[in-house]
C-alpha cells in the first residue's frame, strides 16, 4: 500500500497545496495502486508514510510546523526511505535556516544545506522552471531568497519568475523535491506527480493520459506567451 501524508494543513495550507495529495492519490489509484491518504494535524503523531507533503504558510505557522516536524523526526522518516514534496514555507523548513518577520533566523530541519533570508521585495506571479528538460509551471508568492550550498542541486532553472534567487528554483535531492511553485503544483504539472510516484513505488509508471495533460499544455502556453510579451 502506498501511504501519502499531508502534513499540518491547518498550518501549511494557505495556498491550496493540499491539492497535491489529492493528485498523487488519484493518479496512483488510476494505475491500480492501493493508496491510503492520511491527513496529519497538529495534535497527531507523525505517522509512517511513503510520501510526505508540505505546503506554504505564514511565518508563525511555519515555525510551529518546523517544531512539530523536528519533534516527530521527519528527518528519520526520510533517512528510512520516505519521499517529500515541499512547497514554499515547506521548502524553507527542510533547509538549515530560514528568516521570519523582523529578519529573525530560525533553525530548519537541516535535511538540505539551504539557507533562506528575507528579500527586499516579495515575489508574486507566474513561475516557470526548466526541470530536466520539462517546464514546470505554477504561481509564487513569497518574500524569501534561498541560497543552496555547493553541491546541492536546484530543482531547475527559472524561465519566468523568481524562485530561489531569479536563477534557480527549489532543490532536488534523493527522494526530496522542493519548489516555490504553488498551484497546487502537481495539479498543474501531472508529469511531475508521476515522477514522484515512480520514485516512491520504485518503478516506472505507465503513461496516464487525462484532461490534466491538456490543461498543462494550455497553462504552459499562456505562461510562456506572457514571458515573451
Amino acid at each position: 500500500m502506498l501511504r501519502i501524508a499531508l502534513l499540518y494543513p491547518e498550518l501549511l495550507g494557505t495556498y491550496g497545496d493540499g491539492g497535491n495529495a489529492l493528485v498523487l492519490a488519484e493518479r496512483a489509484r488510476r494505475r491500480g495502486i492501493d493508496v491510503r491518504s492520511i491527513t496529519v494535524s497538529m495534535a497527531d503523531p507523525l505517522v509512517a508514510a511513503d510520501i510526505y507533503l508540505l505546503g506554504g504558510g505564514e511565518d508563525g505557522p511555519q515555525r510551529q510546523a518546523c517544531d512539530l516536524l523536528a519533534a516527530g523526526s521527519l528527518a528519520s522518516r526520510v533517512a528510512d526511505g520516505a519521499a517529500v514534496l515541499a512547497v514554499c514555507a515547506g521548502l524553507q523548513i527542510l533547509g538549515v535556516r530560514f528568516a521570519v518577520a523582523g529578519d529573525d533566523a530560525y533553525d530548519g530541519l537541516g535535511l538540505v544545506e539551504a539557507t533562506t533570508v528575507r528579500g527586499s521585495r516579495r515575489s508574486v506571479g507566474d513561475i516557470a522552471v526548466d526541470v530536466s528538460g520539462r517546464t514546470m509551471v505554477g504561481f509564487e508568492n513569497h518574500g524569501g531568497r534561498t541560497k543552496l550550498a555547493r553541491g546541492v542541486a536546484p530543482l531547475g532553472a527559472v524561465q519566468r519568475g523568481q524562485g530561489n534567487d531569479g536563477v534557480n528554483d527549489g532543490f532536488r535531492a534523493p527522494r526530496l523535491w522542493a519548489t516555490y511553485a504553488h498551484g497546487p503544483v502537481l495539479a498543474l504539472n501531472p508529469w511531475l506527480a508521476d515522477e514522484i510516484l515512480s520514485e516512491a513505488v520504485g518503478e516506472e509508471l505507465e503513461p496516464l493520459a487525462s484532461v490534466a495533460d491538456v490543461l498543462y499544455e494550455e497553462r504552459l502556453g499562456s505562461v510562456m506567451a506572457r514571458r515573451v510579451g
